[in-house]
């Protein structure tokens, strides 16, 4: 029997459901309308769900991606459509995450006519635009080369480190038959569609194991190692496996390990062996293992990190150890890009974590050595506070500190299912320092690109993909004003996430940042920028979600517990609005990793 022949529309979708997707993200238009109809006739199998804006449609893509691990897509129309999705393509692309961007465009057989959206060989670009922003991007011509270039993006997107692509889809090639040619090129042959992924691509090679056993080698020879995770190190550590082999040889050496804040909780914070974070609104206890051990810090082994700006708080040269630095990626234009490297390695993180623990028995460190460095470990933890501010996070005071207000969502939210989207702006540096990640209680953000608003379409995408979990978007209401409408999203298709905003009137980063290097009245930069005392309530309510307004840790509590509760029960959004204390700072200033505000701006004097 002679298979049938689809069209271009059909054949794609065939492939998404071969990557194992179940929901598409996006905002429907003509440019799409063979896509369109084909996602309704297999709307059983594969979801397509209308966002309220493109920008928004990609972040719940990015966010589907990092719970669930499966290809992040998000498909929209031509010209604007597909310009509004960019931001938060690119994001992904910026962040490691597996995104494949859909975008419409107008039938070829009209291209340069002048047609409305037009954008390949109008002015507006797309494919160019994308070109320049994303790991590959490309054109649906036909439908004799459409397998073949569909297999190549799922390949870029999938690839390690994983990336975002983008496929322009031609009105008129989406209903084209997918075909092939036999050799006289005049028969139409219907394509043989894969059975399994494995057919069109494959993961890389682990590291050489010549470099494993160097790597250890320098471990060996330290008295004060460190191991230091980057996001690179999320997708190879999310398997068990690999994570129960990265703790079992830190544990046989009493190796300490760190993350950067976005790699934040892919080693369990709550190990005893766990310093937490470093980079950006650091934890208090990987300086005290930098600086104040003797013998010296002496060896870094890097995994998964390209030790940009916010992974090294501004290349700290506190980081540089007093010996030997390693570092893998599977990029090798990360490697020693911003600091020299005594060994760098090029190959796949979870390859070379496993091997590190396959030979690591061989040549096991002194009993007595690995026995004081896990009692260096502890009494560093006894004497010192992770939080640069134990008063904040403790404080029952009104308004709400929002140290206080990450403690309480500590204490309430589920230990064993919570997933917490955390926004651009301030709310990063509160939730990077003062929630504690571990296995069961997730913590995401987006520190490569930044978006504001990303948390509030990437919270609903992870409760997609995550349904049993409490999924929460801890974001400022300057974001959560960007993005905010996505909660119309969540309540037209019965998504219980929860968004908590916190309230100032103000893009504080902005005019905090602003006090703090270049100096002036707090009230004038904070009037400067206010946001005009929005009903930020009200505007939940009118998406549809519950809204509670709090100002206390003990209203946070409560509201907290009732979010939690109906979220599930009665799969309604839910957002709480938290009035916060406007005077309060994130620890983006801390004097022991940052310039004083004296020293910041003397760093920043034009010179004379």
């Amino acid at each position: 029997m002679i298979p049938k022949i689809q069209n271009v529309a059909q054949v794609l979708i065939d492939y998404l459901k071969l990557e194992g997707v179940t929901h598409v993200f996006g905002v429907p238009g003509g440019g799409l309308i063979e896509m369109l109809d084909e996602f309704r006739k297999q709307r059983d199998e594969i979801d397509y769900v209308i966002c309220r804006q493109e920008t928004g449609a990609a972040y719940m893509a990015d966010g589907y991606y990092r719970v669930s691990g499966k290809l992040g897509v998000v498909m929209v129309t031509t010209g604007p459509g597909a310009t509004n999705a960019l931001t938060g393509v690119m994001n992904a692309e910026a962040g490691g995450s597996a995104v494949l961007a859909l975008t419409g465009e107008i039938a070829e057989v009209y291209a340069g006519l002048g047609y409305l959206q037009e954008g390949i060989d109008g002015k507006l670009d797309i494919n160019r635009i994308f070109q320049a922003s994303v790991a590959s991007s490309t054109i649906l011509s036909s439908g004799v080369s459409a397998q073949r270039l569909i297999e190549s993006a799922l390949r870029t997107a999938m690839a390690t480190p994983r990336h975002a692509a983008h496929l322009s889809l031609p009105v008129d090639v989406t209903s084209a038959p997918a075909i092939k040619l036999s050799k006289k090129k005049t028969d139409r042959i219907p394509i043989d569609m894969p059975d399994s992924p494995a057919r069109y691509r494959s993961d890389p090679a682990a590291a050489p194991l010549s470099d494993v056993q160097k790597t250890l080698e320098i471990l060996a020879g330290a008295k004060r190692p460190l191991i230091m995770l980057g996001n690179g190190c999320r997708e190879a550590l999310r398997d068990p496996v690999t994570l129960n082999a990265l703790t079992r040889f830190v544990e046989s050496r009493g190796i300490p390990v760190i993350t950067t804040a976005d790699g934040k909780g892919i080693f369990p914070e709550d190990h005893e062996l766990s310093l937490r974070m470093f980079g950006i609104a650091n934890c208090m206890w990987p300086y005290y293992w930098m600086t104040q051990t003797d013998p010296n810090y002496d060896a870094l082994v890097v995994i998964g990190s390209g030790l940009g700006e916010l992974a090294t708080n501004k290349w700290n040269p506190m980081l540089l150890p007093k010996g030997p630095l390693v570092q893998l990626d599977a990029n090798q234009r990360m490697i020693a890009r911003d600091f020299p490297v005594d060994l760098g390695i090029v190959g796949e993180a979870g390859g070379f974590i496993n091997a590190l623990a396959r030979l690591s028995g061989a040549a096991p460190p002194p009993p007595d050595e690995v026995s004081e460095r896990k009692a260096k470990i502890a009494e560093i933890k006894k004497d010192h506070s992770p939080f640069l501010s134990d008063a904040d996070y403790q404080s029952e005071d009104r308004p709400i500190q929002p140290a206080a207000l990450c403690r309480v969502m500590q204490e309430v939210l589920p230990a064993d299912g919570t997933i917490i989207m955390l926004d651009a702006g301030n709310c990063v540096g509160w939730g990077a320092h003062y929630l504690v990640s571990k296995p069961g209680f997730d913590v995401h953000s987006s520190l490569d690109m930044g978006p504001m608003g990303f948390a509030s379409g990437a919270v609903v995408g992870a409760k997609i993909a995550r349904p049993d979990a409490t999924c929460v978007a801890l974001t400022g209401d300057g974001a959560f004003m960007m993005q905010g409408t996505e909660i119309s999203t969540a309540q037209r298709n019965k998504i219980g996430a929860i968004w908590v905003v916190l309230q100032d009137d103000d893009l504080s980063m902005v005019s905090q940042g602003m006090e703090h290097f270049k100096g002036g009245e707090p009230e004038v930069w904070k009037d400067l920028y206010s946001l005009g005392t929005p009903d930020l309530a009200k505007f939940a309510e009118g998406l549809g979600a519950d809204a509670y307004t709090i100002d206390s840790p003990t209203d946070m509590e409560k509201a907290l517990k009732k979010a939690v509760k109906k979220a599930e029960k009665d799969q309604i959004p839910q957002v709480i609005i938290a009035k916060i204390d406007s005077k309060a700072e994130p620890p983006y200033y801390n004097p022991l990793y940052a310039p004083t505000r004296s020293e910041a701006r003397e760093i920043i004097k034009p010179e004379q």
